[in-house]
């Protein structure tokens, strides 16, 4: 039997998929591609999560291209965390290329160019249906995470979120939560001590301080209703295939906190939201984050433990989380544990920790009697990946070198008529781009604050005009000694008149 051929029969033994599955392209032997020798993903393992890595330009964001398409086409809805603002051309068929149909050919999968359901999201001032979230929705461990306070700060936060709970005041937006906080020690002082205990002035200072470090990276536009609801990401099209929702991200690179805000409440919500699934043999939807670094670079412990914790539960309602990233060490090592699915483009060693990343980077992956793990990672070619799943059993598949397939899709971004065409007809940018600014904690407050100012005025005035009719009475009336000394002056004047008479 020729090498060859044995590695032919070990490839497809190894990602054999009697189920749904999807196919990512074939399998690479030195430099020689193997007709189909195809490598399939299982379906049924795409919620135990998985990583794309590589150096900048080795084809990454195709790759996520290639699985968001193949997972719509299996009406399976995506999520994608456009940082780069690459993603948009997936509504529009790819215009074909003669590179295209000769490495197709190599692989054996015909090429068929089309576009797919897109649905643009913003959650800051770009165009398109606008996610938003409001303060009572986080909830008061969330908030705090996010925020990370000291144990001290959050159970004041725990306080007053009961507060307004009790005083049934919606707390919507940072301008409430804010107002909140300025009450609970100057108006509302005596009044919240009196029920829920003495709140330091000190510990709010500093929460209010925080709060407006979220508000300076664009949390405004975040925080507030109409809030979205998760159930809009798995929508399907007419014609059955998933909803690829390409939220755009490009103006919060630099804004790492509302970015790491964001997606820690989206998933908190999506996993409170979701049913348990079961083995139900397809995932209910996929969330592809690009550039993760950004989550995790900035974050706090507190916020990576809680990134861990719904990594780890969220798979049992059918989510997949996918994270896009340069080197595999970008993601915190309990997180990468988590992941199934491992797509590693090429890797360059430039310097001595270049070397040294790579070589732990080939550790990550299973040992290969056909590959030298960390010579490949520096050989790979544009479109080439090492990639390592499991299969339908839950195994470790064997690892491969992959000739990847080509995006259906046009490999390039929407033109603005284009992108404001695909977001003037959507079915629910209307829903979500009203703005609603009913009352809450913030016009509540103040309506309380110039009702007790009011009162208070009202109070001020009874008391004056009671100490000016007071004083009225007294000047009216007569006291006794001047009664005595009138009547005396009285007499002598009268006595006075009487002797010059009898004179």
């Amino acid at each position: 039997m020729s090498e060859s051929t044995a590695f032919f029969n070990y490839i497809n033994d190894g990602y054999k998929a009697k189920g749904e599955h999807i196919t990512l392209g074939a399998a690479m032997l030195g430099e020689e591609t193997i007709t189909e020798a195809f490598v399939n993903i299982p379906l049924k393992t795409l919620n135990r999560h998985g990583l794309i890595a590589g150096a900048t330009g080795t084809g990454k964001t195709k790759t996520l291209q290639v699985l968001a398409e193949n997972l719509s086409e299996k009406g399976i809805p995506v999520l994608l965390m456009d940082v780069k603002g690459d993603l948009s051309g997936l509504a529009k068929a790819s215009p074909g290329h003669p590179k295209i149909d000769e490495r197709h050919q190599k692989i054996g999968l015909p090429f068929e160019a089309k576009g797919f359901p897109v649905e643009i999201l913003t959650i800051s001032e770009q165009n398109g249906s606008r996610l938003r979230a409001t303060v009572s929705e986080f909830g008061p461990v969330l908030l705090s995470r996010i925020l990370d306070l000291s144990d001290t700060q959050s159970g004041i936060v725990a306080i007053l979120f009961k507060y307004c709970d009790d005083k049934k005041l919606p707390l919507l937006d940072l301008k409430d939560f804010k107002k909140v906080l300025q009450y609970a020690t100057q108006e509302g002082k005596k009044e919240l001590e009196s029920e829920y205990g003495r709140i330091s002035t000190s510990s709010t200072g500093s929460i209010l301080r925080k709060v407006v470090e979220i508000e300076q990276q664009g949390g405004e536009l975040f925080f507030g209703e109409r809030s979205f609801e998760v159930s809009d990401l798995t929508r399907v099209d007419e014609n059955g295939r998933g909803m690829i929702s390409v939220l755009r991200l490009t103006d919060i690179q630099d804004k790492p906190k509302l970015f790491s805000t964001f997606m820690l409440q989206l998933l908190a919500e999506i996993y409170d939201t979701f049913p348990e699934q079961g083995d139900s043999g397809r995932p209910e939807l996929i969330l592809f984050i690009d550039e993760a670094h950004l989550i995790f670079n900035e974050a706090s412990k507190a916020l990576l433990n809680q990134i861990e914790s719904i990594v780890k539960l969220i798979r049992s309602k059918g989510i997949g989380i996918y994270f896009v990233t340069q080197n595999p060490k970008d993601v915190p090592s309990d997180v990468l544990s988590q992941l199934g699915l491992k797509i590693q483009h090429a890797l360059r060693a430039f310097t001595a920790n270049d070397r040294k990343a790579i070589k732990l980077t080939a550790e990550n992956y299973p040992d290969s009697e056909y590959y030298d793990t960390a010579e490949v990672l520096t050989q790979l070619g544009i479109g080439e990946a090492l990639v390592s799943c499991l299969n339908e059993k839950g195994i470790p598949t064997p690892l491969a070198r992959t000739m990847l397939r080509a995006p259906m899709s046009r490999m390039d971004i929407l033109t603005k008529d284009e992108l404001d065409t695909l977001i003037s007809n959507s079915k629910i940018a209307k829903k979500y781009n009203e703005v609603l600014d009913r009352d809450s904690a913030y016009e509540m407050l103040n309506k309380k604050i110039e009702k007790a100012e009011e009162l208070e005025a009202k109070e001020k005035e009874t008391k004056a005009k009671t100490k000016r009719k007071s004083t009225s009475r007294r000047s009216t009336r007569t006291n006794p000694i001047i009664k005595v000394l009138t009547s005396a002056t009285f007499m002598r004047g009268v006595l006075g008149i009487l002797k010059k008479a009898m004179k």
